[in-house]
C-alpha cells in the first residue's frame, strides 16, 4: 500500500494525440514512456522518483494494453541489469531509481551495459537527490555518467522539456548504440504543468518478438578481447554520433546570443533558479526574455566543442552554473576554450560556493558578483574595493533584504493584519531544534526502547545501523547506532565486531538492525549469509513493519497484504533459517514491551554460538491508517458503532519525572503546566494525534514509573448498551469522589 494512490490520475495517461495533458512531473514522465514505445519498464522505488513507481503500478493495466512488460526490481542492480533486453534486440527499454545511492548499487551493470552498447533504446531515469531536501551522502550523477561514458540528460524543468528530453532520450540512445541516463530532480519530479500529448503506442518489437526469435552478437558481451575493442568503439564511433545527433536534433538551447557581450551557460535543470534571479536584477521577465545570452545545456554530459565555440566567440566573459562539487563541466569548458584559443574568461566556482544546492538566493548572489565585475549592473553600495562579495556574502543579503521588505503579519480570525515593526515588542527567545523522528504509533520505537532498557542492565553496546525509518534511533531520544553504511547494509557493517578465532570472547555482542525493505534489498545475503558464512556471533534485528515504508510503503515479499499483480507473504523467519542461522525468533507485536526486553535480553546473554537474529513484526502505523481511518469514517457515515482507543495521563499522579517521554519520544507526549498549585514540576499530557498503540503505558510499566497512564476507548454511535454502561460508571465514580471527599473533610483545618 503505497502512501498515495495514482488510480484517478493515470487515466491521464489515456490522452491522444492534441490533447493537452495537465498534471504532475512524474505523470509526465510516464506519459512520454508511453508516446515513445516503450518495451518494458523496470525500478526501484526511492526519492525523488518513488511515485514514478507507484504510477507505473497503478498503471498496469494501460502498460498491459500495449504489451508493456513492468517490473518492481528487488534492487538498482536488478533495475539496471534489465536494461540487456536492450543489447541484441530492438527493444526499447526504461529503468529508473534514485542517484546516487541508486546509482552506485547499480554501477556495476551500468558500466558492463555502456561498454557493450545497445541496440535498443535505453534510458536510465535517475532521481536526482542532490541538496539541503535530501536524505542522502552529497554526490551527483554526472560522476557515473562520465566514467562509465552514458549520456546525460539535464532538462530545463517544464512539462514540455521532460516530455522531450523522454523521446530525445530514446532517439539518442538508438543513434548512438549508448545507453542515456535522464536526471530528474526533485522540483522536476514535483512540478506542474501541462503540454500537448501524442498518441500512446505499442513497441513495434515486443518482448515476446523477442523470445521467439532469440538473437546473439559475441561482440556485444563484455569479455576480453571485445571489451578492449568497447573502449576504442565509445570514443571513436559512440562520441561522435552522440555529438552529431545533439547538434542536430537542436538539444541544447541558444537564447538572446547577441543580448550582450558576456554570457551564462548553465545546466538545464537550473534553468528556473537562473531566470528568477535575472528577474530580481531586472535582467528578465517572467517569460523567460533574457537581456543576457544563455546557453542552455539539457545535454549535461558530452559537451559540444562546437557550440561551446560559437558561444563563446567574442564574448568577454562566460560564466558556468553547474551545481555541486566537483565542477566537471566548468573543467571541461576550460580545456575547450583553451584548444581553441579563445581568450574568454571563465568564471564559476570563483563567484558561486563550492557546492551546495544552487537555489534562487545562491544563484542571485553568483550572477550578481560576475555580472558586476563586467560593469553590467551597478556595484551595491556596500561594495568594497576588494572585489565582488563572496556568493555566500551575496545570498545572505538578499534573504535580508527580503526579510527587512517583507511587513510582518500576524494572524487574526483566519485573516492576517499588516503590523508596523515599531508596535510590535522585541522577540528575544531561541529556536531550538527538532530533530526528525519516528512517526505517532511507530511500532520501531518499542524496539529502540527495549534496547535502552536492556543496556540498563547489560550496559552499552555498539550498533550499527541502517537506511530506512529505524535510522531515526540515531538521534534523541534514543541515541543509538554508530554508523550507517547503506540501505540493507546494517549487519554487514557489524561483521568486523567478532573477535578473531582463538582469542578470548566479549563480553558483549555487537548489534546491527535493518528493514524488512533493506533485507529483502540485499541484507539476506550480504548480512545475514555472511554472518552464517563467517560464523559470527553478533546480533542482528529485523525489523518487520510490513512494507518499504521508508520509500513510500510499497509491497514488499514479506507484506501481508493481498497484491493481484505480486506475490506477498513469504516469512522473514524462512528465509533466514534457509541460509543456515539457528538461533531465530520472531515477534509479532512490538508493542509489547516485556517480551521484546526479554528476546534482546536472551539474545545478547546466549551461549549459542552463530548469528542470532530478532524479528520484530507489527504493520506501519502509517499505512494502517491509511487503510484503517477511512473504513471508519464511513461507518460512522452509515450509523455503525466504531470504537478508538486512546490514551492519557492523569495528572494529579504524574510526578513530573517524564520518563516516559524520554523513553518513547512520541510525537503525541508533550508536557503542561501542573494542575496542583503546589506542585511546580509540569506533567506530562497526550495529545490528540495519539493513535491508540500502547506504547507509552508499557513503557511506564517497564520502566517501573508512575502507574498515571490510562486508556480510553472513545466510542461513536453507541449502542443502548454502551450508554447505560456508561450511566452506571458515572455514577459509581461519582459515588467514590463522595466518600473521598468525605474522608478528606475529617482531615480538614
Amino acid at each position: 500500500m503505497a502512501e498515495r494512490s495514482f488510480v484517478a490520475e493515470v487515466e491521464k495517461l489515456r490522452l491522444s494525440e492534441g490533447e493537452v495533458f495537465r498534471g504532475e512531473g512524474i505523470l509526465a514522465v510516464t506519459k512520454a514512456l508511453l508516446e515513445s514505445g516503450v518495451a518494458y519498464i523496470a525500478g526501484y522505488q526511492g526519492a525523488p522518483i518513488s511515485h514514478l513507481m507507484d504510477v507505473l503500478a497503478d498503471a498496469q493495466d494501460i502498460l498491459a494494453e500495449y504489451g508493456i512488460r513492468f517490473e518492481n526490481s528487488a534492487s538498482e542492480a536488478t533495475a539496471a541489469a534489465t536494461l540487456s533486453a536492450s543489447v541484441n534486440y530492438p527493444l526499447r527499454g526504461a529503468v529508473t531509481f534514485k542517484a546516487t545511492v541508486g546509482t552506485n548499487v547499480a554501477s556495476d551493470a551500468l558500466a558492463n551495459l555502456a561498454s557493450g552498447g545497445v541496440t535498443g533504446g535505453a534510458l536510465v531515469i535517475v532521481g536526482e537527490d542532490y541538496g539541503e531536501g535530501s536524505s542522502i551522502m552529497q554526490e551527483r550523477s554526472h560522476a557515473f555518467a562520465m566514467k562509465s561514458q552514458m549520456w546525460l540528460l539535464d532538462p530545463r524543468p517544464n512539462l514540455p522539456c521532460i516530455v522531450q528530453a523522454v523521446k530525445d532520450g530514446f532517439d539518442l540512445s538508438e543513434a548512438s548504440h549508448t545507453p542515456v541516463m535522464l536526471q530528474v530532480r526533485i522540483r522536476s519530479c514535483h512540478l506542474h504543468g501541462q503540454f500537448i500529448a501524442a498518441d500512446n503506442r505499442a513497441p513495434s518489437f515486443t518482448v515476446k518478438d523477442a523470445l521467439e526469435n532469440p538473437a546473439r552478437d559475441v561482440d556485444r558481451i563484455v569479455l576480453p578481447p571485445a571489451s578492449f575493442l568497447h573502449e576504442r568503439e565509445k570514443v571513436q564511433d559512440r562520441w561522435p554520433a552522440a555529438v552529431r545527433f545533439i547538434q542536430e536534433r537542436g538539444l541544447n538551447e541558444f537564447f538572446f546570443e547577441d543580448a550582450a557581450d558576456v554570457g551564462i551557460a548553465l545546466q538545464g535543470g537550473l534553468y528556473n533558479a537562473l531566470i528568477r534571479a535575472l528577474q530580481r536584477l531586472g535582467l528578465a521577465n517572467v517569460h523567460g526574455d533574457s537581456r543576457i545570452p544563455l546557453y542552455v545545456m539539457n545535454v549535461a554530459y558530452p559537451l559540444v566543442d562546437a557550440e561551446f565555440e560559437r558561444f563563446c566567440r567574442g564574448r568577454r566573459a562566460v560564466l558556468v552554473l553547474e551545481e555541486g562539487q566537483p565542477n566537471f563541466i566548468e573543467q571541461n569548458v576550460a580545456d575547450i576554450l583553451r584548444r581553441l584559443g579563445l581568450p574568454t574568461a571563465l568564471h564559476g566556482k570563483d563567484v558561486l560556493p563550492l557546492a551546495g544546492e544552487y537555489n534562487t538566493a545562491v544563484v542571485y548572489g553568483g550572477v550578481r558578483a560576475f555580472l558586476e565585475q563586467y560593469g553590467l549592473i551597478q556595484a551595491e553600495p556596500a561594495q568594497t574595493e576588494a572585489g565582488p562579495a563572496s556568493a555566500s556574502a551575496q545570498a545572505a543579503a538578499l534573504e535580508s533584504a527580503s526579510a527587512e521588505a517583507a511587513p510582518t503579519r500576524l494572524a487574526t480570525a483566519g485573516s492576517a493584519v499588516d503590523v508596523p515593526d515599531e508596535v510590535l515588542p522585541p522577540l528575544e527567545q531561541t529556536v531550538y531544534p527538532r530533530p526528525p523522528g519516528l512517526c505517532t504509533g511507530c511500532p520501531e520505537r518499542p524496539v529502540f526502547t527495549a534496547i535502552k532498557l536492556v543496556e540498563r542492565e547489560l550496559g552499552a553496546h555498539h550498533i550499527s545501523a541502517d537506511i530506512g525509518c529505524q535510522l531515526f534511533s540515531i538521534l534523541p531520544p534514543f541515541n543509538l547506532g554508530s554508523t550507517t553504511m547503506g540501505y540493507g547494509l546494517g549487519a554487514a557493517s557489524a561483521s568486523a565486531f567478532n573477535v578473531a578465532p582463538g582469542g578470548a570472547p566479549a563480553a558483549r555482542r555487537a548489534i546491527s538492525i535493518m528493514g524488512d525493505g533493506g533485507f529483502w534489498h540485499n541484507g539476506l545475503t550480504s548480512g545475514v549469509a555472511n554472518a552464517v558464512f563467517n560464523q559470527s556471533d553478533n546480533l542482528t534485528i529485523i525489523v518487520d513493519n510490513n512494507y518499504t515504508a521508508a520509500t513510500g510503503g510499497q509491497d514488499i515479499l514479506s507484506s501481508h497484504a493481498h497484491n493481484p499483480t505480486r506475490s506477498t507473504g513469504h516469512a522473514i523467519e524462512s528465509a533466514v533459517r534457509g541460509v543456515g542461522v539457528e538461533w531465530v525468533r520472531t515477534l509479532r507485536r512490538t508493542y509489547d514491551l516485556k517480551a521484546m526486553t526479554g528476546a534482546l535480553r536472551e539474545a545478547l546473554t546466549t551461549t549459542k554460538p552463530g548469528p542470532k537474529v530478532l524479528i520484530a513484526q507489527s504493520e506501519c502505523m502509517l499505512n494502517k491508517q491509511r487503510r484503517e481511518k477511512p473504513l471508519a469514517r464511513k461507518a460512522v457515515a452509515a450509523g455503525r458503532r466504531v470504537v478508538r482507543e486512546r490514551f492519557g495521563v492523569d495528572p494529579d499522579t504524574c510526578t513530573g519525572d517524564h520518563s516516559c517521554i524520554r523513553l518513547s519520544g512520541c510525537p503525541s507526549l508533550t508536557i503542561r503546566d501542573n494542575p496542583d498549585p503546589l506542585r511546580q514540576d509540569p506533567v506530562t499530557a497526550v495529545m490528540d494525534s495519539c493513535v491508540g498503540c500502547g506504547h507509552c503505558g508499557e513503557v511506564a510499566h517497564a520502566a517501573v514509573l508512575c502507574p498515571s497512564f490510562f486508556r480510553a476507548s472513545i466510542i461513536s454511535n453507541p449502542t443502548r448498551w454502551d450508554r447505560l454502561r456508561h450511566r452506571l460508571r458515572t455514577r459509581v465514580i461519582a459515588w467514590l469522589q463522595r466518600g473521598e471527599a468525605k474522608r478528606r473533610a475529617k482531615y480538614a483545618f
